[in-house]
């Protein structure tokens, strides 16, 4: 958890610096695992794909709507995790 608290403190404290950087790192890793979702061609491409498209647009969205930043750090980091768990698994 330690890592974690770091991690928070430190987006929340260049909330309007990272959000830019982390709405591009975020949305081209999305993109990056839809591309391998398609070419995989496996048996639950539309639900890989879907989770997919789903943690990347909530993470967007909790931007958009102007959430509180330990929120949108949560979508963030479950964005993360989930694209780049189907992103291994492609």
């Amino acid at each position: 958890m330690n890592v974690y608290n770091n991690l928070l403190s430190s987006f929340q404290s260049s909330y309007l610096l990272m959000v830019p950087l982390s709405i591009v790192v975020q949305s081209c890793l999305g993109s990056i695992a839809a591309l391998y979702i398609l070419m995989a061609k496996g048996p639950y491409l539309l639900t890989q794909l879907a989770v997919c498209i789903a943690v990347t647009m909530m993470y967007n969205a909790s931007i958009l709507a102007q959430l509180k930043s330990t929120i949108v750090f949560k979508f963030l980091v479950l964005s993360l995790f989930v694209n780049i768990l189907l992103l291994v698994t492609a």
